[in-house]
């Protein structure tokens, strides 16, 4: 695996979580388009913020070796991110309307 390759599977888990979460929390949902847009900025501003602490995806193929748990823990801030986002989002939508 490449770094470009975690990086877009990252974005596809920040995406699928925002959907899913959307899907069983109603209140939050923004449409399919609106939470695959909230899970892409989402999980990329967390991973981005969060990944030089060590499990950005070039520390996960450091020296062509692939680091399962770094790559585990790069996951897991996607799907927060993806969540957190879609959460974010809904609440500054309702304080604007």
């Amino acid at each position: 695996m490449t770094g470009t390759l975690i990086s877009l599977i990252s974005i596809f888990i920040g995406i699928i979580a925002a959907n899913v979460f959307g899907y069983l929390k109603k209140q939050y949902s923004f449409g399919f388009t609106g939470n695959t847009l909230v899970g892409v900025f989402g999980s990329i501003f967390l991973v981005k913020s969060f990944g030089r602490l060590g499990f950005n995806p070039w520390s996960i193929m450091e020296n062509g070796t692939f680091h399962s748990s770094l790559f585990i823990i790069n996951c897991l801030v996607s799907v927060l991110g993806g969540v957190i986002g879609l959460i974010v989002t809904k609440s500054v939508s309702k304080k604007l309307n």
